[in-house]
């Protein structure tokens, strides 16, 4: 015959359970570990001035001293639709850790109800030999109540998985916030750009214009034969084409730059801009390794990478056995006055475990799916490292080849302009035929366009670099889960 349990061994049981819970708890891993030393490099290689800015500010945007960029990228952080749905998707996470961190707390509810029965034939009269039929009343007043103890932390486990899941979407909301802004400063400076490339045809136009009386002249006097007319009139039809073309460009990046600020292109109203008075600030990178700390993409693969990895810890908690406490009390009565007296009062309590022994190999599949995509989030991973690394040495380059090319182009304008200018002067005085005075005309809009172009170049590039380096942004310190590991000592 079994003894009753004393207090003091129910107690004691409590205590080993509540011990072992608290074991188990703790045995939850980090994730994977990435930043090892190969992934991760000693410096930068690309050109960056030392006096530049260490890092870029919050606010970047506003180096270029452009107050109406200022204002286009403001109201794009606030209007622009991609962003707001950005915000309901990190909604949305919180909502889902929300649910999963439900698991972890009791369960109540309260059901009532009321029933009437009747048996016999007449049901509600009397039967066919005259006897009356049974009817029985019915009420209930029930509070049921539930808990899932987490043992092996499958829940715990879930909950880690949603929360990463939030910093996930938090990430990505910062990664696109990062690239809408860029967007903008990058279809602003293209909507400077074509407004001075359609102000320096109207000047090529001047120009050419001017050449062209000067054939007149020359053919009424006999001097020139009509070939050189025909020859000048073609070059300026040639490039007054060119303005229908860059007008509507400007009018495709204009709508272009409504849909990034949320806006109807129809209420887009934009100043007198110009590239030119664009400056260009100077940023250089730090250290290599701090650069991961400062690239959004980059933490939102981390914080995937994390929530795989507790998605795997659940799949292995989940081959243990599952342990439930519940209980039940309420009343029950034939009449609804009596309901709530103490004959009428019920109650039970339970426990229950269960233990899956054949599923079809459901749990190993589960478990499997999760390591293979936890090994997928890794290598994913170590592709935002090279990419983020790769986009610093890219836009470092770009900046300064693109400061390089735009100076010699400046030259050859000059060049270039002054012998348009000696051309002209030798075709006036006879000194030079037409094709001479052609040549010098293309070589001219060429270089003027090419640098305009170089100068569109360098404000992106700029952007770009900015980008590359995070444009400001930070991990929170709570939010990390990777960490590079210390290089070998030689």
């Amino acid at each position: 015959m079994n003894k009753p349990r004393t207090a003091q061994s129910w107690r004691a049981g409590l205590s080993v359970g509540t011990a072992l819970a608290a074991l188990l708890a703790g045995c939850a891993t980090r994730p994977p570990q990435v930043l090892t030393a190969q992934w991760v490099p000693t410096h930068f290689v690309g050109p960056s001035p030392e006096s530049a800015q260490l890092w870029p500010r919050v606010n970047w945007w506003r180096r270029f001293g452009s107050p109406e960029l200022s204002t286009l990228i403001e109201r794009a952080q606030t209007s622009n639709r991609d962003l707001a749905a950005s915000a309901a998707r990190i909604q949305e996470a919180n909502a889902e850790v929300t649910i999963q961190r439900s698991a972890l707390f009791p369960q109540f509810d309260l059901q009532a109800n009321a029933e009437r029965i009747g048996e016999g034939s007449g049901a509600l009269s009397s039967n066919v030999q005259g006897q009356p039929s049974l009817t029985v009343n019915s009420f209930g007043l029930s509070g049921n109540a539930s808990y899932s103890l987490d043992v092996w932390g499958l829940a715990r486990d879930n909950l880690r998985s949603a929360e990463e899941g939030v910093n996930s979407a938090r990430f990505a909301g910062e990664a696109l916030a990062l690239t809408v802004t860029a967007d903008v400063a990058d279809t602003y400076f293209n909507i400077l750009a074509v407004r001075q490339e359609i102000a320096i045809t109207k000047e090529n136009i001047t120009a050419i214009d001017g050449i062209l009386n000067i054939v007149r002249l020359k053919v009424k006097a006999g001097t020139v034969s009509n070939l050189d007319l025909a020859q000048e009139q073609a070059q300026v039809e040639s490039v007054r084409a060119q303005l229908p073309v860059l007008r509507q460009e400007e009018i495709a990046e204009r709508a272009a730059l409504a849909v990034l600020v949320g806006i109807p292109a129809e209420t887009l109203h934009l100043g007198t801009g110009n590239a030119l008075r664009i400056q260009m600030p100077a940023v250089r990178p730090g250290l290599p390794s701090a650069l991961l700390l400062r690239r959004p993409d980059v933490a939102q693969a981390e914080a995937n990478l994390a929530a795989a990895h507790a998605n795997l810890q659940a799949a292995h908690a989940a081959f243990l056995p599952q342990l439930a406490l519940g209980g039940s009390a309420g009343f029950s009565s034939a009449t609804l006055s009596a309901l709530l007296h103490g004959p009428s009062f019920l109650w039970d309590v339970g426990a229950q475990a269960v233990q899956t022994i054949f599923a079809g190999g459901k749990l190993i599949g589960q478990d499997d799916l999760a390591y293979a995509t936890q090994k997928a989030l890794v290598a994913t991973y170590e592709n935002a490292i090279l990419n983020a690394y790769a986009d610093v040495e890219t836009a470092l380059g770009q900046v300064h080849n693109a400061e390089q090319e735009e100076a010699h182009l400046r030259g050859e304008v000059t060049a270039g302009r002054e012998a348009f200018r000696i051309g002209e002067l030798q075709y006036r005085e006879g000194t030079a035929d037409l094709l001479t005075v052609l040549q010098t005309q293309q070589t001219l809009f060429a270089a003027r366009d090419q640098l305009v172009q170089a100068r569109l170049a360098r404000m992106q590039a700029v952007v770009h670099l900015y980008v590359a380096l995070g444009g400001g942004w930070k991990e929170p310190q709570a939010a990390r889960t990777q960490y590079v590991a210390a290089r070998p000592s030689r």
